[in-house]
């Protein structure tokens, strides 16, 4: 594997081997800072859960279908699928493993009986909430030295970050009723 400079400016001409001399218009008004953060940010964030989803013989797709359930019961397979933006297909054989192996179950809707909807079982609320206590100590470290409002202005920053112009029903009740997402950002 070859070596990393990650100390080398972007811009450095050097750094950047068989390029062009000049940086691409723009360049300097790119965020590598806030980038690279939120990469290896999101790298550790997961890494926590996907050590402990390993000896299940599970992935972060498990996570997110495990997560989604657990925190709204009763979801439908269709809210499922907006919220995570994956196709049926590929949730499909996800789902399939975990309410095979009991971490989820599927009840047809009491209105309409085409409906499927998920609900987690005490094994599956179990694997989330070891999951989540992973998660949440590590926010709590990244948190401890910032102010309460500190706190607001990231989870602002969060989810400012989110897409807007797709909305989603399931993501605007996860955030509060309403354009939660523009309330935020006033």
């Amino acid at each position: 594997m070859a070596d990393i400079n990650f100390s080398a400016s972007s811009t450095d001409p050097d750094s950047r081997a068989g390029e062009a001399r000049s940086p691409a218009p723009g360049q300097a008004d790119l965020r590598w800072d806030i980038i690279e953060l939120l990469f290896f940010a999101y790298r550790d964030f997961v890494g926590d859960a996907d050590h402990e989803l390993e000896a299940f013989g599970f992935g972060r797709a498990h996570h997110r279908v495990l997560h989604f359930v657990h925190r709204y019961p009763g979801l439908k397979v269709a809210d499922l699928l907006d919220v995570l933006r994956i196709t049926k297909q590929s949730l499909g054989r996800v789902l399939k493993q975990l309410l095979d192996e009991g971490y989820i179950v599927q009840r047809t809707g009491n209105n309409d009986r085409r409906q499927r909807l998920l609900y987690a079982t005490a094994k599956g609320e179990a694997l989330v909430g070891k999951l989540a206590g992973l998660q949440t100590d590590r926010i709590n470290r990244a948190l401890r030295d910032i102010t309460p409002d500190g706190a607001d202005e990231v989870r602002k920053f969060l989810r400012a970050m989110i897409d807007r112009d797709d909305p989603d029903k399931v993501l605007a009740t996860i955030l509060g009723t309403g354009n939660a997402i523009a309330k935020d950002q006033a």
